[in-house]
C-alpha cells in the first residue's frame, strides 16, 4: 500500500481557500455587471426625456429631472468604479490562492508518480521472486 501525502490536508485548505476567493471574485464580477446594467438603463431613462418644454413649469421640471438622473448616473459611475477596483482585488486574491495551490498539487501529482512506480518495483519483486522459486523447484526436480 502506497503512503499517503503527507501535505493532503494542506492541499484540501488550500483548495477550499481558492474556491473561496473564486466565489468572491464572482460576487464582486456579479456586482459590477449589475452597475454597468443600471448605468445603461439609466443613460437610456435620461436620453429618453422630452427635450421640448412648453412652459416654464415644464422647462423647470425637465432642468430638475435632467439634473437628478446625471447625479445619480455620476453616484453610480463612482460605484462601478469601485467595483473595478474590487473585481481586481479579488482578482489579485484568486490568482495568489490559486498559485499556492498550484505548487502543492504539483509535489501531490509527484507523489503519486512516485508511489506508483514503489507499487510497480515491489510487485515485480514478487513477481520475480515467484518465478525464481519456481524455477528453483524445476531445477531441483531435475536432479531428483
Amino acid at each position: 500500500m502506497a503512503r499517503a501525502f503527507a501535505l493532503a490536508g494542506l492541499l484540501r485548505l488550500r483548495h477550499l481557500q481558492q474556491d473561496q476567493a473564486a466565489g468572491d471574485l464572482a460576487a464582486a464580477n456579479a456586482l459590477s455587471q449589475a452597475n454597468l446594467a443600471q448605468r445603461a438603463q439609466a443613460r437610456s431613462v435620461l436620453a429618453g426625456l422630452p427635450a421640448l418644454a412648453t412652459g416654464a413649469d415644464t422647462l423647470a421640471a425637465i432642468a430638475a429631472a435632467r439634473a437628478s438622473a446625471r447625479s445619480m448616473l455620476a453616484e453610480m459611475e463612482a460605484h462601478g468604479r469601485n467595483y473595478q477596483v474590487a473585481v481586481g482585488e479579488a482578482r489579485q486574491e484568486f490568482d495568489a490562492r490559486r498559485a499556492a495551490s498550484v505548487g502543492l498539487e504539483k509535489l501531490s501529482d509527484r507523489h503519486a508518480v512516485v508511489a506508483r512506480a514503489e507499487e510497480l518495483h515491489a510487485e515485480q519483486a514478487v513477481l520475480d521472486e515467484i518465478a525464481s522459486s519456481s524455477w528453483h523447484r524445476a531445477r531441483g526436480g531435475d536432479r531428483a
